[in-house]
């Protein structure tokens, strides 16, 4: 059987950021720094700062429910439920399309800066320099632990040279 689709891609949380992810139907599986997890429906798994993380659709119709939040700290909404619908087109290299879906969605919300930080990676990941560099000054505007993903993030290699992206990242 060919692996399930990857319902969250391969990442880690920077810093102290933790999951709680809570299967409620359907049946899915867990990496968690390699390790794999079983989890039926009514399963919690946590996943603790720093920890290499996946999540995979074991069953058609099954609902994972995610939490996540650095301990101590208010949460701070980043727009990601209104990137989701973009996320497909950029997991299959439809940069440009992301890019112009993302577009329209930050027009109307502007305020999220998670949201405004992926249009940026798509924008400059389609070649769109002024535009990527522009929507990155906007979501380290509104949040400045952004410019610390973009130090490493390589969907900004194409643009990482340019003078106005090293001085968003340096401060």
């Amino acid at each position: 059987m060919d692996r399930p689709r990857a319902w969250r891609p391969d990442h880690d949380e920077a810093g102290e950021h933790e999951e709680l992810y809570v299967v409620q139907s359907g049946r899915a599986s867990f990496e968690l720094d390699g390790e794999r997890v079983d989890a039926p429906a009514g399963t919690f798994v946590f996943a603790r700062p720093g920890v290499k993380r996946t999540a995979y659709a074991e069953e058609s119709e099954t609902t994972i429910v995610a939490v996540g939040g650095v301990p101590g700290q208010a949460y701070e909404p980043d727009g990601w439920e209104i990137w989701t619908p973009f996320n497909r087109l950029y997991l299959e290299g439809r940069y440009a399309e992301a890019a112009d879906g993302g577009r329209e969605a930050a027009e109307a919300h502007p305020e999220y800066a998670g949201l405004l930080y992926n249009l940026a990676c798509c924008e400059s990941l389609a070649g769109r320099t002024a535009d990527a560099i522009e929507h990155l000054r906007l979501a380290i505007d509104r949040s400045e632990r952004v410019r610390s993903f973009a130090v490493g993030d390589s969907d900004f290699d194409q643009i990482r040279a340019e003078p106005e992206f090293q001085a968003l990242v340096a401060g």
